[in-house]
């Protein structure tokens, strides 16, 4: 390994332990499609990424239409919170992004089987959605006791 990637290495770990932050990824969830964390943990917080509906045994959008989709964005983002040692329970805020607003009704049914504690969400409808899915999901979750 070359020097400068030693001192970079030293850095980064440096910058991560001053601001108290690590990564978390699993393997269970779907990998980053471009350059970013699965989730982040910050203090006592866990800031996940958004989630689509990618199967990650396969890595393809095996679901169709909106009910399927978000019971596969849930599952993804119930297995960040699992690799951060959490449930649905500590999330204390979710946005949700949805291809169509007209599937506001058939999202909120799932949505309600998983975030039964209720947490602050915001809910959009937007144009487009990586790899043209229906909806999107992130989460905030509360880490403390």
């Amino acid at each position: 390994m070359s020097p400068w990637s030693l001192m970079k290495r030293k850095c980064e770990k440096s910058i991560e332990e001053e601001n108290n932050m690590k990564k978390i990824s699993t393997d269970k969830a779907p990998a980053a499609i471009g350059p970013y964390s699965q989730a982040v943990i910050a203090g006592d917080f866990l800031y996940a990424s958004g989630q689509i509906p990618i199967d990650p045994a396969t890595g393809n959008v095996e679901a169709r239409g909106i009910t399927a989709q978000a019971e596969q964005s849930m599952i993804n983002v119930g297995e960040i919170l699992k690799a951060a040692g959490v449930s649905y329970d500590n999330v204390v805020k979710t946005t949700c992004f949805l291809a169509d607003i007209a599937d506001f009704a058939a999202f909120n049914e799932v949505y309600a089987k998983y975030f039964t504690q209720n947490p602050a969400r915001s809910c959009v409808a937007v144009k487009d959605l990586p790899k043209g899915v229906l909806c999107e999901v992130e989460v905030i979750a509360y880490l403390g006791d």
